[in-house]
């Protein structure tokens, strides 16, 4: 995902400057290190469910104040530092911007994608 492209896309969009006061972006990279024991990690294997993710994305869209939504995740065999997941959230005000995206990251990183941490071998 473009982030500046997609931002400019969701201003292109009819009735942004009416209802549009933020925009927050997530962009979720490969950790070099496992969550649970901070060991090394020399790769992670994803598995991105598009369609619950979609599920989540059009349910998160009926909040309050929210006005688009754009989200983008990979499946694959990814190495730290590569991208994985992007989430863009356009909406009126913090108050109802920043739980969403809040929101939609914890929903589709427990729902919506299974992730393999592959161990460096020593």
């Amino acid at each position: 995902m473009d982030i500046s492209q997609t931002i400019a896309g969701m201003k292109n969009q009819p009735g942004f400057t009416e209802n549009v006061g933020m925009i927050l972006v997530h962009n979720g990279v490969v950790r070099s290190w496992s969550r649970a024991d901070h060991s090394p990690v020399a790769a992670l294997e994803v598995i991105a469910d598009q369609d619950k993710i979609e599920l989540i994305r059009r349910e998160f869209l009926d909040w309050e104040g929210i006005f688009d939504i754009k989200i983008e995740a990979f499946s694959g065999r990814f190495q730290p530092g590569d991208d994985l997941l992007f989430i863009v959230v356009a909406g009126d005000i913090r108050e109802n911007v920043k739980p969403a995206l809040a929101g939609l990251i914890d929903r589709i990183k427990t729902e919506g994608v299974r992730k393999i941490e592959l161990p460096i071998d020593l």
